[in-house]
């Protein structure tokens, strides 16, 4: 039985793990438990369960491997025999569980109770790289093991081809020959009500008519991926909540299931598309604050740009557990002004940006060649202990972006002067 936070639709880790169930075991039947109105994302043969009826408690008391990226149904009882997987929601970089015993503006509401008894009953758990791993044996402490096997959900982004990138961004709308930034801020603990920290239209304004922006949660729209998955008190954290991902058709490569919704101009609303790795694909550039998103884009080896708004807010209520002042993925903007100035100048792809990007990489994708779901199952399922060897870092082909390294990015000098501002190597106050 496979599911994700919140009664959500098949997608994210489970979802790839589900995929790699049927493919390599066979003889595995698997189920997905989500609410009704997200049955229909459920592939054909996966049987479709509704949590709460009689089918569910079934299926849960029977089966022999539960897979979840978040907390397990509380009314579980485990049977002698039977298998946990706990996926996790991404690479941590907010601080989790244990550590937030002391950070009560991200913990409101957390049972840490609660997160004891459930990390108690785990056998595995999926860890994208050693920080993860370290991180959660820390925070999530009990007998389970680490299957320091990379992101499954991350597996498409190997696969994908350049013609499936090419339709997934005439499938969003996007402009040909124009430059897509995905944008994606993360939650912020401290603020009772959520505001923007960019303003995206004066963003696409000042930098021209070759860029668009894919807004992840814009003020009244979409969650952004911190709401869906991230967050401890919407269930960010796998053992304190209910939230999740969003539902999500089998084939993120698809296209289908993509909602979007305008917000004005060059500025489009994504925060209701099913698959956020959809919208990495079809991007050309992250810019984001404190997203774990990040740690998902690097494996693409696309231009990551950080917008460290209120670092020290941010520290103070939440913390994290990287220090992106010395160890970014890719420029840092303190503010909107230097932001457009990164884009302006090209600092966004430079050389600079690539070595920022290399290490990043390095260090938090070490694992992420297409084949993480694979080694899950083939040690989980299949009982084998000799995997799959790892495709190096500089032999994993993942799709280029479109036109990110075209020459017809630079944005035009004319009209309003830019900014000649440029980000600094650091910023200030992000460490952990």
């Amino acid at each position: 039985v496979f599911a994700v936070a919140g009664g959500r639709g098949y997608g994210c880790n489970p979802g790839a793990l589900e995929e790699a169930f049927r493919r390599l075991a066979p003889h595995v039947r698997t189920a997905w438990a989500a609410e009704r109105v997200h049955h229909h994302t459920v592939p054909p043969a996966t049987r479709r369960l509704t949590p709460g009826t009689a089918a569910y408690w079934t299926a849960l008391a029977r089966s022999t491997y539960l897979v979840h990226n978040s907390a397990f149904d509380a009314g579980l009882v485990r049977r002698r025999g039977q298998v946990l997987v706990q996926t996790q929601a991404g690479t941590p970089l907010g601080r989790m569980g244990l550590d937030l015993v002391e950070r009560p503006a991200a913990a409101a509401g957390a049972d840490l109770g609660r997160l004891l008894r459930e990390t108690g009953r785990w056998d595995y758990v999926v860890c994208a790289n050693r920080h993860s791993a370290l991180t959660w044996e820390r925070v999530h402490p009990g007998g389970w093991t680490a299957l320091e096997y990379g992101q499954p959900r991350t597996d498409v982004f190997q696969r994908a081809r350049p013609e499936d990138v090419a339709r997934l961004r005439e499938t969003l709308g996007i402009p040909r020959g124009t430059v897509a930034v995905l944008y994606a801020p993360v939650h912020r603990d401290y603020r009772r009500t959520q505001r923007a920290v960019l303003d995206l239209e004066r963003l696409v304004r000042r930098l021209g008519p070759r860029f668009t922006v894919l807004a992840l949660g814009l003020p009244g729209g979409g969650a952004p991926p911190s709401v869906r998955g991230d967050r401890l008190d919407a269930a960010g954290d796998p053992l304190l909540g209910a939230g999740g991902r969003p539902a999500a058709d089998a084939d993120p490569l698809s296209g289908a299931g993509i909602r979007v919704t305008p917000a004005g101009g060059r500025v489009v609303d994504v925060g209701g598309h099913p698959h956020v790795e959809s919208l990495c694909l079809a991007s050309d550039v992250l810019v984001t604050d404190y997203s774990p998103l990040m740690f998902d884009y690097a494996g693409l080896d696309r231009p990551i740009v950080l917008h460290a708004a209120e670092p020290e807010a941010y520290e103070e209520a939440r913390g994290t557990y990287v220090d992106l002042g010395s160890f970014p993925p890719g420029p840092v903007a303190r503010d909107e002004d230097e932001l457009i100035g990164v884009f302006a100048g090209g600092d966004w792809q430079g050389a600079r940006s690539a070595r920022l990007r290399a290490a990043f990489r390095e260090r938090f994708c070490p694992y992420d060649d297409g084949r993480a779901a694979e080694r899950v199952v083939r040690r989980v399922v299949l009982g084998q202990t000799q995997l799959p060897p790892v495709v190096p870092l500089d032999a994993r082909r993942p799709p280029a972006a479109a036109v990110a390294r075209s020459p017809l990015t630079t944005v035009p000098r004319s009209g309003a002067p830019v900014p000649s501002a440029t980000a600094s190597d650091r910023c200030p106050s992000t460490g952990s």
